[in-house]
């Protein structure tokens, strides 16, 4: 009798406790497993700033982050900016943008006029416009494999304007008119000069472009042995001058600021190409730690959603 008692309360035992092991699995395979998350990397903007030849080690740069796979995503220039901008941008490759830079020398630049200063200078940027009609794939800035702009300022007003729309040569014509040096170039019944004047790091530009880092390269002015009498010289100096100090509040605003160290490299001094590549690698690659934490900074992690079928 009470062996039978003790077996019908031991088979009670193990039904309960397999219930319970039953409901406590089934609990578990109902709970919703965890959202996945995914990385999703900010927009990546390159302010390129002014400096005459010195502009060369903006590809040393460009170079660099090509190599890391530091993916460029706008790009925006002022000055010698603007052409090494408007010579990536069209491809998207370093490679491509080197080999065109390297091919440029003086007289692709300066076209020289006396009569010339009787409209505002000595260089009208003819030149300048069919180097880079010749040379680039995209006439027009719409058609570019990176979205650019280029950075001038409007003579009258003073105010800064992007181009980021109609024909590269124009805007980057624009853009490089170093007032009393090129002839001030007009655009739609308005009259524009290089945009060193009031924006010579263009980084508010290259956010309002979509930048959620902006790396900025600028292009220290370099110091005369002596002070400069030619006139051409004597005004791009002074125009220098007066950009470098502006340039130091632009800059603030980027994320990272570039300096390649470009000694004493003339404006105008086209045959020192390769070291000012070089400077620009040096100055990139010791950035590297930099521009990789503003990456991190800003890097967003998003949950992922199953796409609709």
């Amino acid at each position: 009798m009470y062996n039978s008692y003790y077996i019908r309360l031991l088979s009670i035992f193990l039904l309960v406790s397999v219930f319970l092991h039953a409901c406590a699995t089934t609990g578990t395979m109902e709970e919703k497993p965890s959202a996945a998350i995914k990385e999703v990397l900010p927009k990546i903007g390159l302010a390129l700033g002014g400096g005459g030849a010195r502009g060369f080690a903006e590809i040393g740069v460009l170079r660099v982050l090509e190599q890391e796979k530091i993916p460029i995503d706008v790009v925006v220039g002022t000055s010698v900016g603007s052409l090494i901008g408007a010579i990536y941008a069209d491809s998207g490759s370093v490679l491509d943008a080197e080999f065109i830079a390297i091919s440029i020398t003086e007289e692709d630049i300066f076209d020289f006029r006396v009569f010339s200063f009787l409209s505002g200078g000595f260089v009208k940027g003819e030149k300048l416009k069919s180097f880079l009609n010749t040379r680039l794939r995209s006439k027009n800035i719409e058609n570019m494999k990176i979205p650019y702009g280029a950075v001038s300022v409007d003579l009258r007003t003073g105010q800064a304007v992007l181009f980021d729309r109609g024909p590269v040569a124009r805007a980057v014509h624009a853009s490089c008119a170093i007032p009393g040096v090129f002839v001030p170039v007009e655009i739609g019944g308005r009259v524009f000069v290089d945009g060193g004047v009031t924006d010579p790091i263009p980084v508010d530009f290259a956010v309002k472009k979509g930048a959620d880092v902006v790396i900025a390269v600028a292009i220290s002015p370099a110091l005369p042995q002596v002070a400069p009498k030619n006139p051409i010289e004597v005004v791009f100096h002074a125009v220098t001058i007066m950009s470098s100090e502006i340039a130091v509040l632009g800059a603030k605003k980027a994320d990272v600021v570039i300096h390649p160290d470009v000694g004493s490299v003339a404006y105008d001094d086209f045959g020192q190409k390769k070291r000012l590549i070089e400077a620009g690698e040096k100055a990139a690659r010791a950035a590297l730690p930099e521009i990789r934490a503003a990456i991190r900074a800003k890097t967003k992690r998003v949950p992922v959603t199953e796409e609709k079928k």
